[in-house]
C-alpha cells in the first residue's frame, strides 16, 4: 500500500522533483568547480589582451606550467568534491519546503490501528491533507552562492578580466601564444598570417577609436595626431606595412618585412595611404582632418566699473575646445603723452599676462565672457596700451586677436588732491628717477593744508611722512623694496582722500558680497548661506551710514547748512533707499532659500553694481544751483505726485460711496473737518520741494483748507482745477522749445491737461469712476512727457561732454546729487530709473494684486466690482 501511494506520489511530484534536481545539480557543480572556471576565465582574458606579448617568452611558458598544473589539481578536486544528487536527497529537500513534511507523510504506512474504523479514518484524513499540500509543492530554487569558499571573491577578478579582454581584446591574440612554441614553423604555417589595427584620434576631440579590421578598403578621415597601432600575426615577412603618413615611414629590407616587428605604432601626420600587404591584407587612402587654432577677439570696448575694474567682453572659438586663454597687454610708448613725469625713459617692466575666464559648466567650442581684472595700481593705468588676447587648445594650437590700441581703463580719482597723489604715485612707478620732482609737487600742492586741503588731519600727517621718505629716497637712492612701500602707502592715502573712512565701509560691504557670491557657487547650506546674507545686510548698513555721514559733512563744508529742507529732504531719500535695499536683500534671501541660486546671483549683482554707481555718483557729484530743465522736472514730479495724491482720495471717497462703514470710510472719519484735504495737506505740508516752485504757493487757497463743510466732490474738483492751471504754467516756461524733445514734452503735457480737465468735469457731475480714468490718462502722460524732457536733457548734456562737465560760469558738478546717486529734484524726480528697475515692477504687480483680491470680494457694492475689472482690462 505505502509502496503504490509512493509511486503515486512521485508521477504526480515528477516536474517539480526533476527541477529540484537539476538545481542540486547546478549548485554543486557550482561548489565543486569553480575555481576551475575562475583559472579559465583569468587565464582567456590575459591572453585575449596580450599580456603575453609583453614579457619574455620564458615567463609566458612559466605561467602556462602553473596554470595548466593548477587547472588539474582544481579539476581533479573539483570531480572529487562533485556527487549526483540521489533521489532520496531530492524529496527531502523538496519535502523540506513544505509544513508536516507531506510527501514523507504519504509514503508511511499506519503502523498500528489498522483494524481500528476510528483510526483508520484519523489515518485517511491525515493522508487526505498531506496529500492536498503535496499537490502544490513548487521546485527549490538552487543556492548558487560560493561566498563562504570564495571570501575573497576570487570568481569575480576572473570574470571582470574576462569582460575587460571581449571588450578591449580580441581573440586573435591567443594565437599568438603559438609562435613562442618551439618548432614554431610548423604550427606557423598551420596558423597563417594576420594582423590587426587600430586608429586611436586624441583623447580631447572626443572621437571614438576605430578598430582598422572592421574597415572597409578605401578613404579613412581621422584627426590630426591620431595614433594607428598595428599587430602583425604569422610567419616572419608574411606580411608588411607600407605607409606615408607617419612623416618618416620605414622601408622594409627586400625579402623580409616589418612582421619582424610585430607592435606597429605611428602618429598621423599627413594624408597618404596605408597599406598591409599579404595574406588577408588590405590599404586604405587617410585623410587628415586638421586641428584648426582656435579664434579669439574682443565683442566690445575696454571699460573701467564704477570701483575701477577693467572690463572687456571677449569670444573665442574652437573646432575641440578651448584649454587656455589669456590675455597679453604691453605699454604703447608711441601714444604716450610724455610730459611732467612721463617725459623720462620709463623703468623695463614686464608686459601683463592676465588669464581669460573660461566656462565651467558649458562647453568651450564657443563661448563669450568677459574680462573682469583690477589694474588700478598698475604705473600703467589709463595709459595707452597695446592689447593681444591668445587662445590654445589640447592640440598646442595658439590663436591670437588683432592687436588693439586702448588706454588700460581703471579706476579714476575725483577729488583733486587725491589725482595729485595718486599721479604722483604713478610718477613714482614709472621712474624713481622722479622722485625729487614728486616731492616738490606734494610740498606745492600741500602748502597750505588749512585751507581745507585734508579732511582730517590724520591725513596730512601721512602725506608729510611720505614726503620725508621720497625726499630721502631722492637724495640717498630708492631700492626697489622702497618703491613698492611707498607706492602702496601713496595708493592708500589716495583712497583715504577720494572716500575717507568710507573706504573700510565699502570694503567690508564688497567682501560680504564676494563671500557670499562664493558660498553660493560652492552650494552652502541654509545655515550658512542665512549668516552671510547677515553679515551682508550689516555691511551694506554701515556703508549707508557712513555715506550719509560724508555728504552731510561735504554738504556742511560747501555752507549748505543754511538750508535745512533740502538736508530733510536728503534724509528722507536716504531711509527710503535703505528700505528698497532692504527689500532686495530680502529677495535675495527668499531665492536663495527655494534654490533659485542663478537668479539670486544676478540680483546680487544688481545690488552690487547699484552701490557701486551710487559710490561713483557720490564721488563725482559736486554742488550748485539747478537749471532750467531741472526746475521744469522738479516741478513737474510735484504735480505729478499731487495727481496721484487727488486720484487717491478719488478712489477714497468711491470707497466710501460703496462701502461706508468699511475701512475706507473710518480711516477718513477725521478727515471730514479738512474736506477731504487732511491726509493729502499733511503730505504737502511736509513736501520736498523747495519754497517758489510752481503749484508750492497756492497750497493755501485750496478749497477745504478753511474748514468749511462742503460737498467733498466739489473740493476735488476745485483742487484739480488748480491742477490743471498748474500745469499751464508749466507747460509754457518748458525748455526746449524746438527741439524734437521738447516738443513732445509739451504735446504729451497737452495730451494731460485735456485729461485733466476731464476728470474736473467728471469731479464736478459725482461720477468718481470717470473722474479716476482720466486722471489715470492724465498721470500717464504727465510720465511720458517727463520721459520726453528727460531724454532732451540727457541728449544736451551728451553734447556738453566735452566741456568736461563744468558750467557756464566754469564750475563743476552744477548737477547736485545726494549721497545715493539720485539727483535733488524731489522725491520723485524723473530720472531714467524712476520709471524702470525692479522695485517699480514690484509695486505695480503689488497693485494690480490689490485689485484682484478686492474684485473678488463678492461682499463690494455690484458697481464696485465693475470699476474694479474696468481698471484690470485696461492695465
Amino acid at each position: 500500500m505505502a509502496d503504490r501511494t509512493g509511486q503515486e506520489i512521485l508521477r504526480r511530484l515528477r516536474w517539480p522533483i526533476r527541477l529540484t534536481r537539476a538545481g542540486m545539480l547546478a549548485e554543486r557543480f557550482t561548489r565543486a568547480f569553480w575555481p576551475v572556471w575562475s583559472l579559465a576565465f583569468a587565464v582567456l582574458g590575459a591572453l585575449m589582451l596580450g599580456l603575453h606579448d609583453l614579457v619574455p617568452v620564458e615567463v609566458v611558458w612559466a605561467v602556462a606550467v602553473v596554470a595548466l598544473v593548477a587547472g588539474l589539481a582544481l579539476l581533479s578536486w573539483g570531480v572529487r568534491a562533485f556527487r549526483l544528487p540521489r533521489e532520496h536527497e531530492v524529496l527531502a529537500r523538496l519535502d523540506a519546503t513544505m509544513a508536516g513534511r507531506p510527501i514523507q507523510a504519504l509514503m508511511d504506512a499506519q503502523a498500528i490501528g489498522a483494524g481500528d474504523s476510528a483510526s483508520r479514518a484519523v489515518w485517511e484524513a491525515h493522508q487526505a491533507r498531506m496529500r492536498a499540500r503535496a499537490e502544490v509543492a513548487r521546485p527549490v530554487r538552487p543556492d548558487l552562492r560560493v561566498s563562504a569558499r570564495d571570501p575573497f571573491g576570487l570568481r569575480y577578478m576572473a570574470a571582470l578580466v574576462l569582460l575587460v579582454a571581449l571588450l578591449f581584446g580580441s581573440f586573435f591574440r591567443v594565437g599568438s601564444v603559438a609562435d613562442m612554441a618551439p618548432g614554431v614553423g610548423s604550427a606557423e604555417a598551420g596558423i597563417g598570417a594576420s594582423w590587426e589595427g587600430w586608429i586611436s584620434p586624441p583623447g580631447y576631440t572626443g572621437k571614438p577609436t576605430l578598430y582598422l579590421n572592421d574597415q572597409d578598403a578605401g578613404e579613412i578621415a581621422a584627426p590630426e595626431g591620431s595614433r594607428i597601432t598595428l599587430r602583425l600575426y604569422g610567419p616572419s615577412g608574411a606580411l608588411r606595412v607600407v605607409e606615408d603618413v607617419s612623416g618618416a615611414p620605414l622601408e622594409p629590407a627586400e625579402g623580409t618585412g616589418q612582421a619582424s616587428e610585430p607592435a606597429q605604432d605611428f602618429a598621423l601626420a599627413e594624408e597618404g595611404s596605408l597599406a598591409i600587404e599579404g595574406p588577408g591584407g588590405r590599404s586604405w587612402d587617410m585623410a587628415v582632418i586638421p586641428d584648426a587654432a582656435p579664434e579669439v577677439d574682443a565683442t566690445g570696448p575696454a571699460e573701467a566699473s564704477a570701483v575701477g575694474d577693467f572690463t572687456m567682453p571677449f569670444e573665442a572659438r574652437d573646432d575641440y575646445g578651448v584649454v587656455a586663454a589669456r590675455a597679453r597687454i604691453t605699454l604703447d610708448e608711441d601714444r604716450v603723452d610724455r610730459r611732467y613725469g612721463l617725459s623720462i625713459e620709463p623703468e623695463p617692466r614686464d608686459a601683463i599676462e592676465v588669464a581669460l575666464p573660461l566656462p565651467v559648466a558649458r562647453g568651450r567650442e564657443d563661448f563669450e565672457d568677459v574680462l573682469v581684472e583690477d589694474f588700478s595700481q598698475h604705473p600703467w593705468a589709463n595709459l595707452p596700451v597695446k592689447l593681444e588676447l591668445r587662445a590654445e587648445d589640447a592640440g598646442g594650437n595658439v590663436g591670437k586677436s588683432p592687436v588693439q590700441e586702448i588706454d588700460l581703463a581703471a579706476r579714476r580719482f575725483f577729488d583733486p588732491m587725491a589725482a595729485v597723489v595718486a599721479e604722483m604715485r604713478r610718477d613714482l612707478l614709472w621712474n624713481r628717477d622722479n622722485a625729487r620732482r614728486i616731492a616738490q609737487v606734494l610740498r606745492a600742492v600741500s602748502y597750505k593744508p588749512e585751507e581745507g586741503l585734508f579732511d582730517r588731519e590724520s591725513d596730512y600727517l601721512r602725506l608729510r611722512f611720505i614726503l620725508r621718505r621720497i625726499e630721502t629716497g631722492a637724495e640717498y637712492g630708492i631700492s626697489d623694496e622702497t618703491r613698492d612701500e611707498i607706492a602702496e602707502a601713496l595708493w592708500d592715502l589716495a583712497l583715504l582722500l577720494e572716500e575717507g573712512t568710507l573706504a573700510d565701509a565699502l570694503e567690508r560691504m564688497r567682501q560680504a558680497q564676494e563671500r557670499l557670491t562664493e558660498a553660493m557657487k560652492n552650494g552652502a547650506s541654509d545655515a550658512e548661506i542665512a549668516r552671510l546674507m547677515d553679515d551682508l545686510r550689516e555691511a551694506t548698513r554701515d556703508y549707508l551710514e557712513q555715506l550719509q555721514r560724508e555728504f552731510a559733512e561735504e554738504n556742511q563744508r560747501d555752507g549748505d547748512s543754511d538750508q535745512p529742507d533740502q538736508g530733510e529732504s536728503d534724509e528722507n531719500t536716504m531711509t527710503m533707499t535703505q528700505d528698497d535695499l532692504q527689500r532686495m536683500m530680502d529677495r535675495i534671501q527668499e531665492l536663495m532659500e527655494q534654490g533659485r541660486m542663478a537668479e539670486a546671483q544676478q540680483a546680487l549683482e544688481e545690488l552690487q553694481q547699484m552701490m557701486e554707481n551710487m559710490r561713483m555718483t557720490e564721488g563725482q557729484g559736486g554742488q550748485g544751483g539747478q537749471s532750467p530743465g531741472d526746475q521744469a522736472m522738479e516741478g513737474l514730479s510735484e504735480t505729478l505726485r499731487d495727481q496721484q495724491g487727488l486720484s487717491d482720495e478719488a478712489f477714497r471717497d468711491l470707497q466710501d460711496r460703496f462701502n461706508p462703514g468699511g475701512e475706507s470710510g473710518q480711516s477718513r472719519g477725521n478727515e471730514g473737518g479738512q474736506g477731504g484735504m487732511g491726509r493729502e495737506g499733511e503730505r504737502d505740508g511736509e513736501g520736498e520741494g523747495q519754497a517758489g516752485e510752481p503749484g508750492q504757493d497756492g497750497e493755501g487757497e485750496r478749497p477745504g483748507q478753511e474748514g468749511a463743510p462742503q460737498d467733498p466732490a466739489e473740493s476735488l474738483a476745485e483742487r484739480q482745477n488748480q491742477l490743471r492751471r498748474q500745469l499751464d504754467q508749466q507747460r509754457g516756461a518748458l525748455p526746449g522749445a524746438g527741439t524734437p524733445g521738447g516738443d513732445a514734452a509739451r504735446e504729451a503735457l497737452d495730451r494731460a491737461g485735456r485729461a485733466m480737465d476731464g476728470a474736473e468735469e467728471a469731479l464736478r457731475e459725482g461720477d468718481l469712476a470717470e473722474a479716476i480714468d482720466r486722471q489715470a490718462e492724465a498721470m500717464d502722460n504727465l510720465r511720458e512727457g517727463m520721459r520726453e524732457l528727460g531724454e532732451q536733457m540727457a541728449e544736451e548734456q551728451g553734447e556738453n561732454d566735452g566741456d568736461e562737465g563744468q558750467s557756464a560760469d566754469g564750475r563743476p558738478g552744477q548737477d547736485r546729487s545726494d549721497p545715493l546717486g539720485r539727483n535733488q529734484r524731489g522725491a520723485t524726480g524723473v530720472e531714467d530709473n524712476m520709471l524702470q528697475g525692479e522695485d517699480v515692477y514690484r509695486r505695480a504687480q503689488d497693485l494690480l494684486e490689490e485689485l484682484r483680491r478686492r474684485s473678488g470680494e463678492r461682499a463690494r457694492p455690484e458697481s464696485e466690482r465693475d470699476y474694479l475689472e474696468r481698471l484690470l482690462d485696461r492695465f
